[in-house]
């Protein structure tokens, strides 16, 4: 799922643009999810031993109106229930020229970045293994550099 600083660009260069243009802002990009929500959500959900990765992508596209349309497609236009309906055609060409000078790369592309999580988490059933008990190991991880001459040597004397 799509993490919480996905599309900072773009919503930081329509926040900016609706500001100076409409004297205020609301959200056009649909909310997404903090790492520790995503957490305390499987937490609640009965899942434990949980592990949450994080990644982030980086597109570059040639403006923003390319970024939206991309957006469109993916169907991942704003989902909130009371978003406004529409935005100006003025205040969406300010943002694309924010967008431009605040982010542009150096061949004229803009990024658009997406922050992408990945979550693991078990439930526990009887008829699993369960983890062995913490301290319990008979072999450091100092030890597993060494493996492969500790395996050389069992060979000889086998």
């Amino acid at each position: 799922m799509f993490g919480g600083d996905t599309l900072y660009e773009l919503r930081c260069s329509l926040q900016l643009a609706e500001t100076e243009r409409e004297g205020g802002f609301s959200p056009h990009v649909s909310p997404f999810t903090a790492v520790n929500d995503l957490g305390h959500l499987l937490g609640r959900a009965g899942f434990n031993t949980l592990t949450v990765d994080t990644d982030e992508i980086q597109v570059n596209y040639p403006g923003m109106f390319e970024l939206m349309e991309d957006l469109q497609g993916m169907g991942e236009s704003n989902c909130a229930w009371n978003r406004k309906a529409l935005l100006h055609r003025n205040t969406m060409l300010a943002a694309a020229a924010v967008y431009g000078e605040m982010y542009r790369n150096e061949d004229g592309s803009v990024p658009a970045t997406y922050q992408i999580y990945y979550m693991i988490g078990w439930k526990y059933h009887d008829s699993q293994a369960r983890p062995a008990e913490r301290g319990s190991a008979t072999v450091s991880f100092g030890e597993l550099g060494k493996i492969n001459s500790l395996m050389s040597q069992e060979k000889k004397s086998q």
